[in-house]
């Protein structure tokens, strides 16, 4: 049986506990409400670039080789992320070591050295040319859709920033994201895994309990709403062309949610999901297709992502909004939403045995104020009705909601093409 745990200390960081039993690994994490989406201007990629500047060296730690040998030592292997609003640092951690886990995070996150800036630039620029072409076009249909989606909004500017921001990133910078943005109210510390809560809460009131820091600062929000679909076309000289079909979403504690994930999964969600049936099974034009969900405090997103051949560009995007648009207009049959509700809830089972999922989803969870049990979920996945998945995929999927992005070598024509097939789309939702 999985049970979680919440303990608040004096300085306001939340300490989570899942004990699991049942397992012989365990997995630590700290979270941070931190992201893309609070880099001030022109220095975007900051968040990003501060979370890997903290394995650089820490007053105890002199370089990143010393911390990534001690996790080693106690059975870890360190890492970090970094999204649009928030960073992780997590390891897995031999279960009667956790203490010591917690003592080199600590380290990271409070005594940081914050030395070795030129050369992490130098590292940062090199994964962020990955992203353009060899002109330094921006080619990543997440970016592209992202600043579609989100004009002139830190929502909208990729995490890793751009070449010039992260070119402009001081120390000076660091220190002062360090200190608005790493404070205990601002942090969730989770441990999932064969360990005890009563243990937990005392070790991290022991290593964290020194923590100070004040309220972060106000999120920056969204409010602009789209009045039309867009298109945006991007050269590039690869064999594939890359096609993004984005669409403005709702936010996380929206109560259609669920809704818009047995969305995704009836879409494109495996083998027997429409798009893949469609644009693979049937017309042989993709190799796979895949959909994901972004879902923020007040916006969310909706990214379908597929590579086919510049023949078969059109085509696929014929085919693929077709589909959107059955979606939106016919009740999926009881057999279909059956299947597919039922594949959700057996995921979520079997989410049970790794500390990784249940760390993220109580400690991230408590960090974005959407803790939910597993059984809280199933039991709202069985309740999702062929209703309303239609209320969900008529507001989502509407046509002033469509960011569509293309990346590759397209040829004249194919641009007002793709509009004549938006503007067809349009029509079922009038």
């Amino acid at each position: 049986m999985i049970r979680s745990f919440t303990h608040t200390p004096a300085n306001g960081l939340r300490v989570v506990c899942c004990e699991m039993p049942h397992l012989h690994a365990a997995e630590l994490a700290v979270y941070l409400k931190v992201g893309g989406r609070d880099d001030p201007p022109r220095r975007e990629g900051l968040s990003h670039f501060l979370e890997h500047i903290l394995f650089r060296g820490t007053a105890e730690f002199s370089s990143s080789l010393e911390i990534e040998t001690a996790f080693e030592a106690v059975g870890g292997a360190p890492n970090a992320a970094t999204d649009a609003d928030s960073t992780c640092f997590y390891s897995r951690i031999h279960p009667a070591h956790v203490r010591r886990g917690m003592e080199i995070f600590a380290s990271m996150l409070l005594r940081p050295l914050l030395e070795g800036v030129e050369i992490e630039k130098r590292i940062i620029a090199e994964e962020a040319r990955e992203d353009l072409n060899q002109e330094g076009v921006e080619i990543n249909p997440d970016t592209i859709a992202s600043r579609l989606l989100w004009p002139r909004h830190p929502l909208g500017m990729p995490t890793i920033g751009t070449l010039e921001s992260i070119a402009a990133i001081g120390r000076e910078d660091l220190e002062r994201h360090l200190a608005r943005f790493y404070v205990p109210a601002n942090a969730v510390v989770v441990v999932a895994g064969p360990v005890h809560s009563h243990e937990i809460f005392g070790i991290a009131h022991d290593i964290f309990g020194g923590w100070q820091g004040g309220a972060p600062p106000a999120l920056v929000p969204v409010s602009r709403r789209h009045d039309a679909p867009q298109i945006h076309f991007v050269r590039d000289s690869d064999s594939q062309m890359s096609l993004q079909l984005a669409f403005l979403g709702i936010a996380r504690k929206d109560r259609r949610f669920m809704a818009l994930r047995i969305l995704r999964r009836l879409l494109a969600g495996g083998g027997s999901s429409r798009l893949h049936l469609r644009l693979r099974e049937e017309l042989g034009i993709v190799y796979s297709v895949e959909a994901a969900l972004g879902a923020y405090d007040e916006t969310g997103c909706m990214a379908i992502d597929l590579h086919t051949a510049p023949e078969t560009l059109i085509k696929a995007v014929d085919a693929s909004l077709a589909e959107l648009a059955r979606i939106s207009v016919e009740p999926a049959s009881a057999q279909e939403l059956d299947r597919v509700r039922q594949s959700y809830i057996f995921d979520l089972e079997y989410s049970r045995d790794s500390a990784y999922e249940m760390g993220g989803r109580y400690g991230w969870g408590e960090l974005m104020g959407v803790v939910r049990s597993i059984e809280e979920d199933q039991r709202e996945a069985a309740m999702v009705s062929s209703a309303d998945l239609l209320e969900t995929a008529r507001t989502v999927f509407a046509p002033a909601n469509l960011r569509l992005v293309v990346v590759g070598p397209w040829r004249n024509g194919m641009k007002k093409q793709a509009r004549e097939l938006v503007e067809r789309y349009a029509e079922v939702f009038r």
